[in-house]
């Protein structure tokens, strides 16, 4: 059994810790990310994993695993995103048409493994038997959040979208409707063969789209072929059509973390139930709380607030209201604000950058190369570059010349000048680079090679 691991959402709900280059999943409010613990816990029931992601997020993912010492890794690397139908038949096409596939967003917190092994083990049995299983979740609150399936033992009798409260709240007192999960579980060919029959053209985009990518650990699906695949959910384009449909009651701790309000309701709580993920926190006369900044942070007489600080935005919400932070995402998106994409740290295959002060014709930069890794040989047309060694070994390429820098020794890179930065050491290597010049975007990079195959 193949786990296939859905990870290429940029969970907007949960901005501003949630950016489209370094989404929740891959945040670490515990130990391990939502991401890690995904894999933590399938492999124990899959014997290897597959994951689906964009390109921009491989290398968070590829990190991640490797942190793990996961060795034997397997992508599908989505050039744009078409939605779970076309993600899922991505990865059947690379399986054997009797290879069982574990479908899992890459997002959920689960807890009591005892109970969901049972329920994968009910599920294996029926995806054996030819059957597209999909697991739901036994309701304990009339969520509005969550779609809903009204089931008859492992029958599904009729998917419901998302409902009003007090739809929910009859859903919950009828007892035979579960959250739907968006968990599945099937055979590769039985998957393929009913996406053929109700979707033919997403069927036929994908094998197409699938057929001409270069194949590998990284499977790279071209742009140009993966934009003419139609958008539809795997719950639209399959489940809700197929007559081999069954679902599994499952009564595993489930919570698919998609607010702010789901993470506090998750997390542990002081003796006012406030939920402090910070460096240090006074509350005076302040209850039900969610505090999350890497400051020390007081509240006077506030409740049911959730404080979401990052390095460069701050969220203020009421408990309850934090599914409208889409609204804050598409007015940023509108005011092309890079704030819905990057935070201040960004994650490169090579390493890292953290923008330490940005002005109009200048930029100051850490930058951290992983050991024995390179940024990519490149030139700029609208910026010069200074860069100090802080610690560790550089190499440093400028037009025909390389030459070593070691801590606290600097160099200078005009503008229109090809040049590469490397680590050939076994230590991080960190610098400082201030740039100066009238445009500043990361755009401004031509790329002549790259390691990694970016564009």
């Amino acid at each position: 059994m193949t786990n296939v691991v859905l990870c290429g959402g940029i969970g907007s709900r949960m901005w501003p810790i949630s950016r489209t280059y370094y989404p929740k999943q891959f945040y670490k409010f515990e130990e391990f990310s939502l991401f890690q613990q995904n894999v933590i816990r399938n492999e124990k029931i899959c014997s290897k994993q597959l994951v689906v992601s964009n390109e921009d997020q491989y290398f968070l993912a590829s990190d991640q695993l490797d942190d793990l010492k996961i060795t034997q890794k397997a992508f599908i690397l989505e050039s744009t995103p078409r939605d779970t139908s076309a993600a899922i038949a991505l990865a059947a096409l690379s399986l054997d048409k009797d290879e069982i596939m574990f479908v899992t967003p890459s997002d959920h917190k689960i807890d009591n493994m005892e109970l969901y092994e049972q329920a994968t083990t009910e599920a294996q049995k029926l995806a054996n038997d030819g059957f597209l299983v999909t697991f739901g979740i036994d309701p304990n609150t009339p969520e509005t959040g969550y779609g809903y399936i009204k089931t008859d033992g492992n029958d599904v009798l009729e998917f419901e979208e998302k409902p009003s409260l007090e739809v929910a709240q009859k859903y919950l007192e009828a007892g035979n409707y579960l959250w739907n999960s968006g968990m599945f579980m099937f055979k590769a060919g039985v998957y393929l063969d009913e996406l053929k029959k109700y979707e033919s053209e997403i069927y036929e985009k994908s094998k197409e789209a699938y057929d001409a990518a270069k194949k590998g650990e990284m499977t790279r699906i071209p742009i140009d072929l993966m934009e003419q695949i139609p958008k539809k959910s795997i719950d639209y384009a399959v489940m809700e059509r197929s007559e081999f449909v069954k679902v599994v009651k499952s009564e595993f701790d489930w919570n698919d973390l998609g607010s702010f309000d789901a993470l506090y309701e998750d997390s542990q709580k002081d003796e006012n139930q406030n939920t402090v993920l910070a460096k240090d926190y006074i509350g005076v006369d302040s209850n039900k709380n969610l505090i999350y900044t890497n400051k020390t942070v007081a509240t006077i007489d506030v409740d049911d607030l959730v404080v979401i600080d990052s390095d460069d935005a701050l969220l203020i919400s009421k408990r309850g209201s934090t599914q409208k932070i889409k609204k804050v995402v598409e007015e940023l998106k509108e005011k092309g604000s890079k704030l819905v994409d990057f935070h201040k740290t960004v994650h490169r295959p090579w390493g890292m950058f953290t923008t330490l002060e940005e002005r109009e014709i200048f930029k100051i930069k850490k930058i951290v190369v992983k050991p024995h890794k390179r940024l990519s040989l490149q030139k700029h047309y609208h910026r010069n570059e200074h860069w100090i060694v802080v610690s560790g070994t550089a190499i440093v390429t400028v037009d025909d010349k390389e030459f070593i820098l070691k801590t606290n020794e600097s160099t200078y890179i005009p503008m229109g000048v090809v040049h590469r930065l490397e680590n050939p050491g076994k230590i991080p290597l960190v610098i400082i680079e201030a740039q100066v010049g009238q445009y500043l975007e990361e755009d401004d990079i031509v790329r002549i090679e790259d390691d990694f195959k970016r564009a």
